[in-house]
């Protein structure tokens, strides 16, 4: 977790970039101006942030990137978010069906909203209510009918299945997120909020 002058960094140059983004132009301010060598110091160091060294460096670099990418990915969206533990969801208020929710997740830079526990879903949920438009979850069917499971293959440890569901049973092998938050099995073809995490 960065430390809070850390975040404040990382908000300033969003709130910085932000503008640039809104008109098109993300590359007005890049390249960012690099490391370069403090005189009397062979590590180098980025102006306005604290001097660190080794392994230091290396994790703050890491954790910046990995932000900036979240960041970048949620303003490419250009809609609204909430979070949720260190989970970033968004959406940009549009429809589409599963595989098309699905690319559109991943070109920025995420992938579909897949709750892992109630505060998640909570988040997820809060798009669903403000648009009062279901949304497909990253979900599917697996190769045993009734069986659901998150698309990178794993099992689901937390649901919140609407009474008497799954049902499709082989039929509806999406899940979306009906406006009380809980999850009916669908199928894939319908248009559905697109709902992204980071």
């Amino acid at each position: 977790m960065p430390s809070p002058e850390l975040f404040h960094k990382i908000l300033g140059l969003t709130l910085l970039l932000l503008p640039c983004y809104a008109q098109g132009k993300p590359g007005q301010f890049f390249p960012v101006p690099g490391f370069r060598a403090e005189k009397g110091l062979s590590q180098p160091y980025l102006p306005g942030f604290p001097s660190v060294t080794g392994n230091e460096m290396e994790d703050t670099v890491l954790q910046l990137k990995d932000r900036i990418l979240k960041l970048e990915g949620v303003l490419r969206l250009q809609g609204k978010i909430t979070t949720s533990g260190q989970k970033i969801f968004a959406t940009n208020g549009k429809t589409a069906d599963f595989y098309a929710t699905v690319k559109m997740c991943q070109e920025a830079g995420g992938c579909i909203a897949s709750p892992r526990n109630a505060d998640e879903n909570a988040a997820i949920l809060h798009f669903v209510k403000q648009f009062n438009r279901y949304a497909y979850l990253g979900i599917k069917e697996s190769l045993i009918p009734g069986k659901f499971q998150f698309l990178n293959g794993a099992d689901l440890s937390y649901t919140n299945w609407y009474l008497h569901e799954p049902s499709g049973k082989g039929e509806e092998e999406c899940v979306e997120m009906y406006t009380d938050g809980t999850w009916n099995d669908k199928k894939c073809n319908q248009n559905r909020l697109v709902v992204c995490q980071f």
